[in-house]
């Protein structure tokens, strides 16, 4: 009988320890990036999704012709809890109250699931009237997204007087958006 000789293909322990390490080593190195990229995606995605919502208010209250309102409803009651459930509502009574069936809602974004939260300047209520502008008398609102924990990650959205919404960006790279002025996104 002859015996065939096999070799067999497999990773000697050095050169498995050896890959291991280099694998920790990478992991190392990218697991902050992931990080920052993971909360700037999150980031991202709220100020996208609040800024469609009052683009989808401002057209509502044009094509209505009527007072749209946005805010977080506690018993069909503006609040200053941004974090909440966030309604867009046709408001027939400019009274700042869901009153349903007069009322109609056009859109609701859902609550905020971590805690991260939205802040507003303008209070408990943005309206848009008839002409897509807002009803405040101040020449500019601000919404600001905190991430919890990091605090250089906060964006806004800045609501000029005329109703037009713009998102904030970084525009003297320091790694902070600045609103149209050039000032910082700040959370209190």
């Amino acid at each position: 009988m002859r015996i065939k000789n096999i070799k067999q293909k497999a990773f000697t322990l050095v050169e498995l320890l050896v890959g291991i390490s280099v694998i920790s080593i990478i992991t190392i190195i990218a697991l902050p990036s992931l990080s920052k990229f993971v909360i700037d995606m999150r980031v991202d995605n709220q100020i996208s999704e609040l800024y469609r919502l009052l683009n989808i208010a401002r057209n509502a209250s044009v094509n209505s012709g009527q007072n749209v309102v946005i805010c977080p409803l506690v018993a069909n009651t503006c609040t200053n809890d941004w974090t909440r459930e966030i309604s867009v509502f046709i408001n027939t009574v400019n009274d700042n109250t869901l009153d349903l069936p007069a009322d109609e809602i056009v859109r609701v974004k859902s609550a905020l699931s971590n805690n991260d939260r939205f802040q507003y300047s303008g209070g408990a209520s943005l309206t848009y009237n008839a002409l897509g502008n807002l009803t405040s008398n101040t020449a500019e609102d601000t919404f600001s997204y905190c991430p919890e924990g990091v605090p250089d990650a906060s964006r806004g959205i800045i609501i000029s007087i005329s109703g037009r919404a713009y998102i904030s960006q970084d525009n003297n790279n320091d790694g902070i958006d600045e609103d149209r002025n050039n000032n910082p996104i700040t959370c209190i």
